[in-house]
């Protein structure tokens, strides 16, 4: 579920070249804070990605709302798990 998520978030990624040859910024627009930034564009897409999986885990973490992607919920299995 967490990779398919991860996947999904990636999908919806937007890349933009830097001006004076300073690199590429990554952001995935849904998901608010998430950026990456690079000299070349597969480094930001690992370091977007990097950014995305600690977003993540903060945010489970500190029990923030993780907007659904593709009909996957980050927050259903937790409430799951809480009501066990």
């Amino acid at each position: 579920m967490l990779s398919a998520y991860i996947t999904a978030a990636m999908h919806r990624a937007t890349y933009e070249l830097l001006p004076d040859d300073e690199g590429f910024v990554g952001v995935i627009p849904a998901l608010q804070g998430v950026l990456g930034r690079a000299e070349t564009l597969e480094a930001c897409r690992e370091d977007l990605q990097s950014a995305l999986e600690d977003w993540i885990w903060l945010g489970l973490r500190l029990g923030h709302s993780i907007p659904p992607l593709d009909g996957i919920d980050l927050s259903q299995p937790l409430q799951t798990l809480e009501a066990a």
